[in-house]
């Protein structure tokens, strides 16, 4: 069935320009090109639309107010602005409404791979209730400690970037938000980042501050106190697995990008178990109550989903890089890919199984070694050496990958 695509913009030449330029997705896009907000409300009154793009600078009401409304009325859509010049201010309104933000002229065929990724990592989550309280997440809670120590150092006369990145690199929560905001061009980057230094190093310290201090991207966990009391465990696992999949990636000889995007992703490979147990604690209580190596069959049991799946969601959604959401999406089930080489997924997801062997936590201990992928990658003689590095025994390195 073909996707459903809205795209709102009050210059008739610039939809032109979209509709010229997107020709080529006629196949699998069903496009509308509306010249107002209000029309396009109209428009969403009668039909469901599985996208809607809108420029940010538009008469009566402009493309944070339009798709503030979508977020509440239709939550389930996709929304991105894609805009020329637009002000700061109305940039940093523009965050709390959108997934996404595009500058233009935007590429065509990375607006194909943003969507698409985001349609197909929405396709394997089926569980409506989640789906529609993910899509309206504006940011994810953080330990309350590590949240204080980030605005105490952002509110200090000097702050220092180096102190910041270490403390944001602990938090799952702070972590993603930054790589949203650094894949989008809400405050004038572009590209597909992976790496959190990259990251912050794009969007800038005085940015950084703002978005903090004003917009308030970040915040702290103050829900249940029994699930509060579960996240230290998680943060700690989190960390922990990050380290061991960027060591596992330096022993099997990868470049120095992989093995960033290996940390980045072993920091948030765990990001769906955050969601589902500040969006539904008392659910997640009873799943994580059981210690088991099948977590992920009980989740989609009693939830409907797994955290893999919520996770990938989010990140495919705020416009995070395809690796890691793939690995994010897999790290439980890597076989169920195609992948015939080591991966960051391969990293993630050997890191988190063995790191989870040791962890005495029911929350953590849910995965095992997925013998049969590593067989086909060629990769089961390597098992020992990275079980070494967990217990930091020197490991000689294998083939350049």
């Amino acid at each position: 069935m073909k996707k459903r695509i809205m795209f709102v913009d009050d210059e008739p030449m610039v939809l032109n320009g979209l509709r010229r330029s997107l020709h080529g997705m006629r196949e699998v896009w069903d496009m509308q090109f509306v010249e107002s907000a209000a029309a396009a409300l109209q428009v969403l009154e009668k039909e469901s639309y599985d996208a809607i793009i809108s420029d940010m600078r538009m008469p009566s009401m402009d493309g944070a107010d339009l798709l503030d409304q979508v977020k509440q009325r239709y939550p389930d859509t996709v929304r991105m602005i894609l805009s020329g010049q637009s002000s700061r201010g109305a940039v940093f309104r523009s965050i709390a409404p959108a997934h996404q933000f595009l500058s233009k002229p935007c590429d065509p065929q990375e607006l194909a791979d943003r969507l698409s990724q985001a349609f197909a990592m929405r396709d394997l989550l089926s569980n409506q209730s989640v789906k529609t309280v993910v899509s309206r997440l504006r940011s994810l809670p953080s330990l309350p400690a590590l949240y204080e120590e980030v605005m105490a150092q952002l509110r200090s006369e000097e702050p220092s970037f180096t102190q910041i990145a270490r403390s944001i690199s602990k938090d799952v929560g702070m972590a993603t938000k930054i790589l949203q905001l650094a894949n989008s061009a809400f405050i004038g980057t572009s590209g597909r980042v992976s790496s959190l230094l990259q990251a912050l190093t794009l969007i800038g310290l005085d940015n950084v501050r703002t978005l903090v201090l004003s917009v308030n991207v970040f915040s702290q966990f103050d829900g249940n106190a029994r699930v509060a009391a579960n996240l230290p465990c998680l943060w700690d696992h989190s960390i922990a697995v990050s380290k061991l999949a960027q060591q596992i990636a330096a022993a099997e000889n990868c470049a120095k990008a992989l093995l960033e995007e290996c940390f980045t992703a072993g920091l948030l490979h765990d990001l769906g178990k955050l969601v589902l147990m500040a969006e539904f604690p008392k659910q997640c209580l009873e799943v994580y109550a059981a210690k088991s190596s099948t977590g992920a069959d009980v989740e989609r049991e009693r939830l409907g989903c797994t955290h893999a799946e919520v996770g990938a969601y989010l990140m495919s959604i705020w416009g995070l890089p395809f690796p890691l959401v793939h690995a994010v999406a897999f790290h439980h089930h890597p076989a169920e890919t195609a992948e015939t080489k080591f991966s960051t997924l391969t990293a993630v997801h050997a890191a988190d199984a063995i790191t989870s062997e040791a962890d005495p936590s029911p929350l953590n201990h849910d995965v095992e070694l997925d013998q049969p992928y590593l067989s086909r990658l060629g990769l089961s003689g390597r098992e020992s050496a990275w079980r070494g590095l967990f217990k930091g025994e020197p490991v000689p390195s294998a083939s350049s990958h």
